[in-house]
This record gives structure tokens, C-alpha cells and sequence, in this order.
């Protein structure tokens, strides 16, 4: 059935394809330009909008890199959102797509872009229309609707230029610049803070502030050690893996070992999750705009009561003494929901013990002591794949709760995702430039 709807995937703009290998040099370029279009898109501010209006998912902001009150209010909101329906119909086998096959996978990236267009029309539309993002009059509100959802058509495009002329994703480099930006704000601002006017905005500033009038105030020190803390264990985590020996069958005495990571399906279950959470919030909007607030209540753009409310993020240590209950469950569904996503993703990506038994035998490698077959490399993977899936999901998951709780800097959630970003940025450059500088490593490795 979703082979109909292929005619439609031609006639979407698309950003071309390079014929031929990118160089470093040109990726870099490319992540730089995208990058600087992205922070300048962020400053355009949304002609109409009330100045009274709230950011309702000023706590999800982070990570759906998104900027309130400019044209890029949806952030990548729409592009994750996709993401989770697909992998929902894609794992659940309701849509019936291979995608090891080239086919499949064209028809999966192209539902994909077509599902993430409309979910930026749905997704202003419902933003607009339930007041979360309020016009200054009547006449105002489809035109704002228009520069949202131009907005975020343009993060579906920027995103695009990234994964086919630059390092990463653009998903992953907009939420790391996004969180690094309100990392850096919020821990050096020395301009006066809205609500304590003379009080400047930055913690170490405000800090060096309560030092000179004599109050010393360590409590503004918490949100800076807890995202350092955040740092140093995400660091951690990243260096954890299971070493799988193998060897070359055409090279006697040529070995090596395969990494199995502990986060396997790296920062995706959570940036998923979050945008889960994100579409609770929507949908109680939209059934409390239509008289039937069964997934919960709103007041002054906050959740009050039901789903939506259970489901709120916590922002700080108190709200555990205060609401228990709430946390406790918020804590338990985000975890499960993150190992749910883990699965998911490691099925669907290609990097689960079939395909990665696929592609270690067509390397012509070979586990020492074991014959050199599909079937063997499959079952030895599946020792280690199913149980690190399933362990790491819940440990990220386990960490960005707990980092929230803490009020880190740039969102609990936000620092886990940027430090997980950060690092595998690192990585995929120091192995770009490595085989720029020797081509034969490049040809050896088939690219």
C-alpha cells in the first residue's frame, strides 16, 4: 500500500545527492554554512506573535532544537515525530518494508520526508489554533501558521543538506548547538536577570554577585556541577564496549576487534521519547480545545491535571519531595519508553546481529576458533546485541531522568544529548580526515 505512494516522492523538492566522495574539507564547509543558517533562522521572530505568549514545552526545548517565538519555533519537532510513526508501523510489521534492500529503504526515506512535511502543517496548525503560540489578533493567526510552517520545512531541508554534504545529521547538530548555546548563556550571562533586575542572568556570574554583597549562594553552583557531572558520565559511557576478536581470512596473522557499544543505539531512544512527550502535550491541547480534555487539563499553558500532567518533565530535586508519585511514574514511562525506542531503532538502522553478521562476512572476516559463516557470526551476536539494546536504552534513558532532576544547564536531557553528539562528531571527523590523508586506507575500506 505504501508503494502508491511513490508519485508523490517525486515531485517532492529534493537536495541532490554528491556524484562523487565529499571531502573533508567540504563537509566541513557544508556543516559550518548549515550551521550559521541555522542560528540566523532562529533570530527571524514570528511576525504577529502576542508578546504574551508562553512557551508551553519550554522544558522540551532542548532537544527539539527549536527557538521560541521565531520562524523555527518547531525545531525538529516534525522530523522526529515521523520518525517514531514509521519505526511504530515499520516494527510492528503493519508497513511491510526490508530495509537492507536499496528499494525499501528509498520508499521508507521518502514516506519519511513526505510524513515529517505533515507533520509541520499539523503541528502549526495545533500550535496556532489551541493558543499554545498566540497571535496578537484573529487576522494574524494563519499568517503565522504559513512562517511556521516554512520554518520548518526549511529544518527538513537544512537536515537534509547535512546527511548528504556534512558530518552527522542535522537532527544531532542543531539540538548539540542548540544546548551548547544555553549552555554558555546560562552559565556566563553578566547581563541583569529579567526576574531579579541587578542580579545577573548567569549562574557563576550571580554567584561571584552573592560572594561581593556577602550572601554566598551555592545553590546557583548545583545546575553547573550537575552538568559537569552529566558530562564526565556520558564520556564514560561512550568508552564502554564488548570487543568482538576477529580475524582476516585472507590475511594470515591480520586481526582486529569489533566494538559493540553499551549505548548501542547511541542518543536516538531518548530524542524519541522526548518528542513522544511532546506529541502527548499536543494532543491534550487538541482535545481540550474541543470540549474533551481526556488526556488532561491546561491552565496558563501548563498541564494541570491528567496525562499531559503525569507527563510533564520534571526541573528540579524538590519536585521528588514534593510529588513522588509523579516523578516515579514520569521516571519509570520515559525509561520504558527509551529501551521500546532502543529496539526499535537497532532493528530498523541496520546495525542489528543479522545485518552486522551480513557485513562482517562480506568483509571476509571470520571469529577466531569459529567457522566463517553467516549463521555463526548471527548467533555469537546475539549474545551481546539484544541485552546491550536493551541495557542501554535504559541507562540513557536512567541518566537524562536523573540529569533533569538535577536542573543541569541546557536541560538534563539536553547536555546527554549534545555530549553523545559531540563525541560521535569527533569520531566520524578524526576518521574522515585519517582517510584523507591516506586514500589507500579509504580503497581498503571500500569507500
Amino acid at each position: 500500500m505504501i508503494e502508491k505512494l511513490q508519485p508523490l516522492f517525486s515531485i517532492l523538492p529534493e537536495v541532490k545527492s554528491p556524484v562523487h566522495r565529499i571531502s573533508f574539507r567540504d563537509k566541513l564547509k557544508w556543516t559550518g554554512i548549515i550551521l550559521i543558517l541555522y542560528f540566523f533562522l532562529t533570530q527571524i521572530p514570528l511576525y504577529g506573535l502576542s508578546p504574551l505568549a508562553v512557551d508551553q514545552f519550554a522544558q522540551l526545548r532542548a532537544v527539539l532544537a527549536g527557538s521560541f517565538g521565531s520562524i523555527l519555533t518547531l525545531g525538529i519537532g516534525p522530523i522526529v515525530s515521523a520518525s517514531i510513526v514509521l519505526q511504530l508501523l515499520v516494527g510492528g510489521k503493519i508497513i511491510n518494508l526490508d530495509l537492507s534492500r536499496h528499494e525499501d529503504k528509498a520508499i521508507f526515506q521518502g514516506t519519511q520526508k513526505l510524513l515529517a512535511i505533515v507533520f509541520v502543517l499539523f503541528e502549526a496548525l495545533v500550535m496556532v489554533l489551541t493558543g499554545a503560540i498566540s497571535a496578537t489578533s484573529p487576522e494574524f493567526v494563519w499568517i503565522l501558521i504559513l512562517q511556521m510552517f516554512v520554518g520548518g520545512v526549511l529544518v527538513i531541508f537544512l537536515d537534509e543538506v547535512i546527511s548528504k554534504w556534512g558530518f552527522g545529521s542535522g537532527v544531532g547538530l542543531f539540538i548539540a548547538a542548540g544546548v551548547a548555546q544555553q549552555m554558555i548563556v546560562g552559565t556566563f550571562n553578566f547581563l541583569p536577570s529579567p526576574t531579579q533586575p541587578g542580579v545577573p542572568a548567569g549562574k557563576i556570574p550571580a554567584f561571584i554577585y552573592s560572594l561581593t554583597i556577602g550572601q554566598p549562594s551555592f545553590d546557583l553552583l548545583i545546575p553547573v556541577i550537575a552538568t559537569i557531572a552529566v558530562f564526565l558520565v556520558v564520556v564514560y559511557a561512550e568508552s564502554m564496549r564488548v570487543e568482538i576478536p576477529l580475524s582476516y581470512g585472507g590475511v594470515k596473522g591480520a586481526r582486529g576487534k569489533y566494538p559493540l557499544r553499551f549505548i548501542y543505539a547511541s542518543n536516538m531512544p531518548v530524542i524519541l521519547t522526548s518528542a513522544l512527550l511532546l506529541n502527548v502535550q499536543l494532543f491534550a491541547n487538541i482535545f481540550q480545545r474541543i470540549g474533551f480534555p481526556i488526556l488532561g487539563e491546561f491552565s496558563n499553558g501548563q498541564a494541570i491535571s491528567g496525562l499531559a500532567y503525569l507527563l510533564t518533565p520534571p526541573y528540579s530535586l524538590d519536585q521528588l519531595l514534593t510529588e513522588p508519585l509523579r516523578i516515579i511514574f514520569y521516571g519509570v514511562v520515559f525509561i520504558l519508553a527509551c529501551v521500546l525506542f532502543s529496539w526499535l531503532w537497532v532493528g530498523l538502522s541496520g546495525i542489528g546481529p543479522k545485518d552486522v553478521a551480513k557485513q562482517l562476512q562480506g568483509m571476509g572476516m571470520q571469529i577466531p576458533g569459529f567457522r566463517s559463516n553467516r549463521k555463526q557470526f548471527e548467533k555469537i551476536l546475539k549474545r551481546y546485541i539484544p541485552t546491550i539494546t536493551i541495557m542501554g536504552g535504559a541507562f540513557v534513558g536512567l541518566l537524562a531522568f536523573g540529569a533533569d532532576l538535577t536542573g543541569a544547564l541546557g536541560g538534563g536531557t539536553g547536555v546527554l544529548l549534545t555530549v553523545g553528539i559531540v563525541y560521535r562528531l569527533y569520531e566520524e571527523i578524526a576518521q574522515e580526515q585519517l582517510m584523507d590523508m591516506h586514500p589507500m586506507l579509504r580503497k581498503f575500506l571500500g569507500d
